[in-house]
């Protein structure tokens, strides 16, 4: 029979190796100062945009990041962190954490893990400025749109001259006879 602590290693490690292999990525996170009832709002907004923060011990969270491949974030994991695993938008999730470290200074972002490329503070925070995925689109069907757009107007402005050209025959003749 395990011992409870051997127990609780092995479940913290497997649970931050399946919540990796289930998300888009991670962003380590340092939260010394920050009050409970902060972390709580925190975590109930990132989960509310699909990203679950996890909090853990830092030896459990370096091997589980060994086992990963992860080597590169290994360093970052010191003091009280937490991890933060985002399955869907990272945009979104990026934005959170910047207005939730406005507000709260003593929460500070590590750096992470998108994809497979390492990222530092200043990428979250470029990322963080940009338009959601659903605002691209739109920008993107604006832009299709406007060619297509573009050709009615002149098919209709030429159509327009067209029957004002017939109407003045037409006028001309009524006027000769």
């Amino acid at each position: 029979m395990k011992k409870i602590g051997q127990l609780v290693k092995e479940t913290s490690g497997s649970r931050i190796k399946d919540n990796f292999k289930a998300s888009q990525g991670l962003i380590i996170v340092k939260y010394s100062g920050v009050s409970s009832p902060d972390m709580s709002t925190l975590r109930k907004t990132l989960k509310d945009f699909g990203a679950d923060l996890f909090i853990v011990k830092n030896s459990i969270a370096r091997r589980a990041m060994k086992d990963l491949g992860l080597e590169g974030l290994i360093p970052s994991i010191e003091k009280p962190c937490g991890m933060i695993f985002f399955k869907n938008e990272p945009v979104d999730t990026f934005r959170i954490l910047c207005a939730f470290r406005k507000e709260h200074e003593k929460l500070v972002l590590e750096g992470g893990l998108l994809q497979d490329k390492l990222l530092t503070l200043k990428d979250i925070e470029v990322m963080s400025t940009l338009p959601s995925k659903d605002a691209l689109r739109g920008k993107l069907v604006v832009t299709l749109n406007a060619p297509i757009l573009k050709l009615v107007v002149v098919l209709n402005q030429s159509l327009k001259k067209f029957v004002y050209c017939i109407d003045q025959i037409k006028m001309n003749k009524e006027k000769s006879n």
